[in-house]
């Protein structure tokens, strides 16, 4: 983060009368900070670095705690942040309860319809997301993803393990109205979700392998995660080896970097060493 921003801040905070000013450059700020980390190829600087990162913008939402775009990114950075780094459990639900917040104070602020809209029973709930149009995909795609992240950092909890199925109906929505979003990870969540279980449990392999090569389609096969996740969760689970390797390997020989996906490629091509690695002993 360039000091001089920080500093334009801290300024205009001290300024009276200029609330509008100070909300346009603080949310530039917090859009510039969520791209630096995204776009950053040292995944090792950028977890050194989040810390700060993090008290930053719980300080920018101290100080406007209605404030949408801030709290949106608030719910982005600790999702991120937890999902990437954190390993103990009892601190990843922490920060993933953090990142909870953050989303559903965001979706409150933009409309007082979304209030409390992950605690309604499912029928409410999907009646309440056909709101949301087209504009509105990042704020849906955003809850999903950090409802997800939130879930997954309670999974022994059968409460929110049952929250699933609302999460499934957003990123529904968001494919609905924009597939494209996010170089098309509605695509990649959706195909999470069809394979999380065997076939004999109630997975849907085959649902997921279509959502995992359309969510590659549409990211012209720059996101690379969709690759990783395809061979995780439906080369592994049909035994499908000449499948497995060939998608870690194209990983693995990609270049990382692309606009919004860098950090997210670089940690793709660790993980994917890793199962590649591995692969002897799973089939």
């Amino acid at each position: 983060m360039r000091p001089i921003y920080l500093f334009v801040v801290l300024a205009l905070l001290l300024l009276p009368g200029c609330s509008g000013v100070v909300t346009k450059v603080t949310n530039q700020l917090s859009n510039n900070l969520s791209n630096a980390i995204i776009n950053n190829d040292d995944p090792e600087t950028v977890e050194a670095g989040s810390a700060s990162y993090l008290l930053l913008i719980d300080s920018l939402i101290e100080g406007d705690p209605q404030n949408e775009n801030l709290l949106l990114a608030g719910s982005k950075l600790y999702g991120a942040y937890s999902a990437a780094f954190v390993k103990d459990p009892e601190r990843l639900k922490r920060l993933a309860h953090k990142a909870r917040d953050y989303i559903d104070r965001a979706l409150c602020a933009h409309d007082e319809r979304l209030c409390n809209l992950l605690e309604r029973p499912y029928d409410e709930f999907t009646t309440a997301i056909k709101i949301l149009k087209v504009d509105d995909v990042p704020l849906l795609f955003a809850s999903g993803s950090t409802w997800a992240g939130w879930i997954k950092a309670n999974s022994s909890d059968w409460t929110a393990i049952a929250d699933l199925a609302k999460v499934k109906a957003v990123m529904e929505r968001v494919v609905e109205l924009d597939e494209t979003y996010s170089h098309g990870e509605g695509h990649l969540y959706l195909g999470v979700f069809a394979t999380l279980l065997p076939p004999a449990m109630g997975g849907k392999p085959e649902e997921g392998r279509e959502h995992f090569e359309r969510a590659i389609q549409l990211s012209a096969g720059r996101d690379l995660m969709a690759k990783v996740e395809y061979a995780r969760r439906y080369a592994r689970i049909t035994y499908d080896r000449p499948l497995h390797d060939r998608l870690l390997q194209e990983v693995i020989d990609a270049d990382p970097v692309a606009p919004g996906l860098t950090l997210s490629n670089v940690l793709a091509k660790r993980q994917a060493r890793e199962l590649l690695a591995s692969a002897d002993n799973y089939f």
